[in-house]
């Protein structure tokens, strides 16, 4: 379904526009689909099973092999690909260069494991980079479900998804829920909330146990209504004069210290 002889090179053009719409978190969720770009994280989302609703491409792209593959595999797959000039593809893209290559892609439904035993939550986190990073992160060391709550950044604008690399497609997430849900779903959780200067080592935390990791915001930390559903604090020791650590930093280290535990015990 690849038509290279009719390259879109109208910004007024309709599929254009809608791309454009799709930077808005209102238009995204009233939609269910977001923004992905780049040859690997679009090759990541076909590997994953997910059917792009559309595919845009750059003249430029059809010229690397890499590039012919994937488009071949989306067309096998009846996916719509559009070819579109340099100059509109600007104009789709969030990045000042863009790769060439964007496809919008269907949000998952939030669908929790059965058995749980393994969860991170995410709250007031505002950096799209830093959650970004955290999914990459949770899908390395084995997260069964992400859970964000209400007033933490969007996990499918285009710089998260940028930053995480892949992980969308990986992992299982329910996002934006209230507190309600939340508790419901932690029931039977040993739920640990990462504080700066407060808590047991990381290290010393028996992460064998079925668990929550709770990380709050970068400045705010986590809400009030979080601190209620937590059983205990996590800490990571640091000398007296250093800076409490980046959010996505503090994260990883405590996810993959989780992951060394559970897997050496086979969970």
């Amino acid at each position: 379904m690849l038509d290279i002889w009719n390259v879109i090179t109208s910004t007024a053009n309709e599929h254009v526009k809608y791309v454009r719409s799709l930077h808005r978190k209102r238009s995204r969720y009233r939609e269910q689909v977001f923004i992905a770009e780049g040859l690997r994280t679009v090759e990541e989302a076909l590997k994953a099973g997910v059917q792009p609703a559309f595919l845009f491409c750059t003249p430029a792209v059809l010229e690397l092999p890499r590039a012919r593959t994937l488009l071949s595999r989306a067309a096998e797959r009846d996916v719509r690909v559009k070819v579109v000039s340099e100059p509109v593809m600007v104009v789709m893209s969030d990045t000042v260069t863009p790769s060439g290559i964007l496809a919008v892609l269907p949000m998952a439904k939030c669908s929790v494991p059965q058995p749980l035993t393994w969860v991170l939550v995410v709250n007031r986190l505002r950096d799209p980079g830093n959650m970004g990073t955290i999914l990459r992160t949770a899908l390395a060391a084995g997260v069964e479900l992400v859970i964000t709550t209400r007033g933490t950044v969007d996990v499918h604008s285009p710089k998260v998804v940028r930053a995480a690399m892949g992980a969308h497609f990986r992992l299982k997430m329910c996002l934006n829920q209230r507190w309600p849900m939340i508790k419901r779903t932690l029931a039977g959780l040993h739920v640990l909330l990462a504080k700066p200067r407060e808590g047991k080592p990381y290290w010393e935390v028996d992460w064998h146990l079925p668990s929550a990791l709770l990380i709050g915001g970068e400045a705010e930390g986590a809400s009030a209504e979080a601190e209620k559903i937590v059983a205990d604090c996590v800490t990571i020791p640091m000398r007296r004069e250093a800076e409490s650590l980046n959010a996505a930093v503090a994260a990883s280290v405590m996810l993959l210290e989780a992951a060394r535990q559970r897997s050496s015990a086979g969970c």
